[in-house]
């Protein structure tokens, strides 16, 4: 089956707004004849200048969190209906930054996708194992329990909304990275998972990233393979010559 790749930046806790949008303007034009589905997921802060740049351009907006809750006592958060109103599309959940110093656990990230899906955002679902776990030979295991855990409670109908981004944890800022055929054999797990929940169309319909240090270099040879569908870009993306070269990898 054919699925549209998606690239998207991943900007982490960086840049103003000033360098939002500088980066933004000279990103733009780089990438306005991209043939996969380009997204920048930005700081809060910046969500509302990265829209105004955005508009009528083929580079979707995304946010980095959301909360599940409509609204209440949750200092620090952010809900759906926020990140709507700023005409946000896309959202990360669950990444491992969040799950390795903010306590996120499996049934939050499910809760956070939920939330994103019931307003009509699509949630960049993050799964991925810890070097120690890789060093075990658990990979397996933990991408099966964090694909199950977070697809709780989700229809099937949805499934067309949701993005997987498979992200090592051991290959995220390090400059490490998984080989191109180990990256493949994960998500082919990944994937799986999926196809048990759902069955084999919904499976191969699924569009999963790769997302441990993907770069200009390496961009290549990781799309080359047949289960990865696009990937999750962090330092790469704060650099918009970088970026474009991972966007335009063909």
């Amino acid at each position: 089956m054919s699925r549209l790749p998606i690239i998207a930046g991943n900007w982490k806790m960086n840049n103003t707004i000033k360098e939002t949008k500088e980066l933004l303007t000279a990103l733009i034009p780089l990438v306005k004849d991209a043939k996969c589905e380009v997204a920048v997921c930005v700081p809060y802060t910046s969500i509302a200048a990265a829209g105004d740049l955005l508009r009528g351009t083929n580079i979707k907006l995304g946010a980095e969190n959301i909360h599940w809750a409509d609204k209440g006592a949750f200092t620090g958060e952010i809900s759906a209906d926020m990140l709507k109103e700023l005409n946000v599309e896309y959202v990360i959940v669950g990444h491992s930054e969040r799950r390795q110093y903010f306590g996120e656990t499996d049934e939050t990230v499910n809760k956070r996708a939920k939330a994103a899906l019931s307003k009509g955002i699509k949630p960049i679902i993050c799964v991925g194992e810890l070097l120690n776990e890789r060093e075990s030979g658990k990979t397996d295991e933990v991408v099966i329990r964090q694909t199950n855990g977070a697809f709780v409670g989700i229809d099937a109908a949805e499934l067309k909304n949701i993005v997987i981004a498979y992200e090592p944890v051991w290959a995220i800022g390090t400059g490490k990275t998984a080989t191109s055929e180990d990256a493949d054999k994960t998500i082919a797990v990944i994937r799986n998972a999926v196809k048990e929940l759902y069955g084999k169309g919904a499976a191969d319909a699924m569009r999963i990233q790769y997302g441990g240090s993907m770069n200009a270099k390496n961009v290549a040879e990781l799309m080359a393979m047949p289960n990865i569908d696009g990937g999750l870009i962090g330092g790469a993306s704060l650099k918009a010559e970088d970026f474009k070269n991972v966007v335009l990898y063909r």
